[in-house]
């Protein structure tokens, strides 16, 4: 089911992630923005199935509740690891990763950015289709 019909979605779906940093649909609503007092970024990211992020880094770290849905997560060098509705991941400053929805589920988290100042996020390459395909079932 569409999340955006999905009686028990928490927040809406938000406006469509930029396709230079993402393979698939992703929709992210834009929860706390980034500031001065707070120093953290806070946003919900829908992923339709088969939708990931590309690899990239956070230089002040990164946190992911997962709220919906099946999905994956990896680390560079590292196997992919399935995460599921009520999983947390903790994500430290500067790991090189992507997490996106699996092959038939969508995914929604929120995305925890904090330690701002130390940068948001830094955009490297498309995750390919071989890494992607890379889950052992």
């Amino acid at each position: 089911m569409d999340t955006s019909e999905n009686k028990n979605a928490i927040f809406a779906k938000g406006e469509k992630a930029p396709a230079d940093y993402f393979t698939g649909l992703a929709m992210v609503k834009n929860l706390v923005p980034n500031d001065a007092t707070f120093n953290c970024q806070v946003g919900n990211v829908v992923f339709e199935p088969g939708c990931r992020n590309n690899w990239h880094t956070h230089s002040g770290g990164q946190i992911l509740l997962v709220t919906d849905g099946i999905g994956y997560y990896q680390e560079k060098g590292k196997p992919i690891q399935v995460i599921r509705k009520g999983d947390v991941i903790a994500i430290a400053p500067n790991i090189v990763h992507w997490h996106g929805a699996s092959h038939d589920s969508e995914l929604t988290h929120i995305a925890i950015n904090p330690n701002t100042q130390n940068g948001i996020v830094n955009w490297m390459e498309r995750v390919t289709d071989e890494e992607y395909n890379s889950i052992k079932k």
